[in-house]
C-alpha cells in the first residue's frame, strides 16, 4: 500500500495516522508517534478517552524545547528512554530518544473483519538501525495493542512506553494498583528544584515497602495509591515488578467515571513502572504551573529517567539484579509487545486486588471488594507477538 491509501488528519494540532474498530478511535501523530487521543466504548453515550494531552497543544511552542514537547499526548515509545543528559558512547540522544522526537515513516495499514492494523517506521540515525511500530485494534474489544521492532542495532537499550494518563480534578479520583513488585524507590534526587521553578514533595531515595505509606520530605507519609494527589509537586517513583510473573500489571480504577484503565507487559521485557505524577510542580515554559493531574504510568526497562548512560552502567538498581537495559544485536531483532485497554466496571468496584487469565482470550479483574468483571483480551500476545488474522510477525 501507498502513503495515499492512509490520508494525514490533523488531531488536536497535529498530523495524525488514524485507525478504528467497531469500538476504538486512535490517532497517532507522525511527528513522535503519540498515540492520542484514543476513544474507547466510541459508539456509547459516554466514550471513554483516558489518554491526556498537553495544554499547550495549539500553542506554537518555542522551538528551544524538545520536539516531542511540542506533541506531548497519550503513549508513546522512547528508544532510549529518559533525559539522556549525559551522552553513551559519544552519543547524545535527545529526551526519550529519536523514537518519541523525529517524523514515523508510513508501510501499510488494513482494515478487515479481523481487525485495524497500522505499520509503520523510522530509521535511526544517532544509532544506525530501524524502529518498527505496529498498532492493532480487534473487534469487540476495547483494547489495543502495540509491537515496537528494533533490528540492525548493537549494543544495549532501554526501552519505555511512556503512557500519559489525565486524571478527574478531584483528589484521590483515581485507585491505583500493580502486580507484586520486587522493589519500588523514590527517584534518588528531588525531582524539581526550586532553583529551577519546580517543586517536588517525595523523599528522594526513600525505598518503599507500602505504597500507602511513603515518606515525604516534611517527615509525613502519602499514599501513592490515590491520585490527584500533593497539588504543586512533580515526583518520580519506580516500582520494579516481581521478574518471575506470567505479565505483569498496571491498573487506575476511576469508580466515579465508571471504568478502569490498565496495562499488562512482560517483565522480562519491561521491567519496572515509572510513576510520574505532574501536578502543578513546574513553574517554568511550557508548563507554568498549569500541568496537572496527570500521571505517567511508563513500562520501562530503564535506571529511573536518567537515560542510556546510566541505564547500560552500573547503578544502584542493577546492583539489585533489576533490569535496566536490554542488549541489541545486529544479526537479531527485538520485539517489544504491550497491551492496554479499558473495561467499565459495576458500581461499588473499587480499587483492583488481582489480575488473572480467565481463559484463552480472556482477563478477570478482581476488585479489593470482591467484584469480578472479564475482558477480551488475548493476552498471549506479549509471549507470541501474533493476533488472528492480522500481519504481525512473531520473529
Amino acid at each position: 500500500m501507498k502513503t495515499q491509501d492512509l490520508p494525514l488528519q490533523i488531531v488536536y494540532d497535529q498530523p495524525c495516522f488514524t485507525m478504528q474498530s467497531d469500538e476504538i478511535f486512535l490517532a497517532v501523530t507522525r511527528f513522535g508517534g503519540h498515540v492520542a487521543p484514543v476513544e474507547f466504548y466510541k459508539n456509547s453515550e459516554k466514550p471513554i478517552m483516558p489518554y491526556h494531552i498537553a495544554p499547550w497543544w495549539d500553542e506554537g511552542i518555542t522551538a528551544e524545547h524538545p520536539p516531542l514537547l511540542h506533541v506531548l499526548r497519550g503513549d508513546f515509545f522512547c528508544c532510549p528512554f529518559g533525559g539522556n543528559d549525559a551522552p553513551y558512547q559519544g552519543i547524545q540522544y535527545p529526551p526519550h530518544g529519536e523514537t518519541a522526537n523525529r517524523p514515523w515513516s508510513f508501510i501499510n495499514w488494513s482494515s478487515t473483519r479481523g481487525g485495524s492494523f497500522l505499520h509503520l517506521s523510522q530509521e535511526q540515525i544517532l544509532r544506525p538501525g530501524l524502529v518498527e511500530k505496529k498498532l492493532a485494534l480487534l473487534p469487540a474489544q476495547n483494547v489495543y495493542y502495540g509491537q515496537h521492532i528494533l533490528s540492525k542495532m548493537e549494543g544495549p537499550v532501554s526501552p519505555g512506553h511512556h503512557a500519559n494518563l489525565r486524571f478527574p480534578a478531584s483528589p484521590g479520583s483515581g485507585k491505583l494498583a500493580f502486580s507484586p513488585f520486587k522493589h519500588a524507590q523514590v527517584y534518588i534526587q528531588p525531582t524539581e528544584s526550586p532553583e529551577n521553578k519546580g517543586y517536588s514533595i517525595l523523599k528522594p531515595g526513600a525505598v518503599i515497602k507500602n505504597l500507602k505509606q511513603v515518606p515525604m520530605i516534611t517527615g509525613e507519609t502519602t499514599d501513592l495509591t490515590e491520585y490527584p494527589a500533593r497539588r504543586g509537586f512533580e515526583d518520580i517513583v519506580i516500582i520494579c515488578a516481581d521478574p518471575g510473573l506470567e505479565f505483569s500489571w498496571t491498573t487506575v480504577t476511576f469508580p466515579d467515571e465508571g471504568y478502569l484503565w490498565f496495562s499488562i507487559k512482560d517483565p522480562k521485557v519491561l521491567a519496572s513502572t515509572l510513576l510520574w505524577m505532574s501536578n502543578g510542580g513546574r513553574h517554568y515554559a511550557p508548563w507554568n504551573g498549569r500541568h496537572v493531574n496527570v500521571m505517567g504510568l511508563e513500562e520501562i526497562t530503564a535506571f529511573f529517567h536518567e537515560g542510556l548512560a546510566a541505564s547500560a552502567t552500573p547503578n544502584s538498581l542493577n546492583q539489585l539484579g533489576i533490569q535496566t537495559n536490554l542488549h541489541l544485536s545486529a544479526d537479531k531483532s527485538l520485539k517489544i509487545n504491550y497491551i492496554q485497554g479499558v473495561a467499565k466496571i459495576p458500581k461499588g468496584f473499587n480499587r483492583v486486588a488481582e489480575v488473572r487469565i480467565s481463559s484463552k482470550n480472556k482477563l478477570s479483574f478482581k476488585s479489593e471488594n470482591n467484584q469480578t468483571i472479564e475482558v477480551n483480551c488475548y493476552h498471549e500476545f506479549l509471549n507470541d507477538g501474533k493476533l488472528p488474522d492480522l500481519p504481525f510477525s512473531s520473529k
